[in-house]
């Protein structure tokens, strides 16, 4: 049977800490700068339109033939 690799476990709860932190700090500076709002929806606006995505969009509520 193969031993645990404790240095790979630690390894990589480090980095999730790490991006959980980054991901945080960046909503922060977002809300700080107005991009979202408290609730952490997008404003609608502008950088709301650039996120949609383009016309042509097939509707699902129709069955196909």
């Amino acid at each position: 049977m193969a031993t645990p690799n404790y240095g790979f476990e630690k390894r990589q709860k480090e980095l999730a800490k790490k991006r959980k932190k980054e991901d945080k700090l960046k909503a922060k500076s977002d809300r700080k700068s107005g991009l979202l709002a408290e609730d952490g929806s997008e404003i609608e606006g502008e950088e709301a339109n650039a996120h949609t995505p383009a016309t042509g969009a097939v509707d699902s509520s129709t069955p196909a033939a």
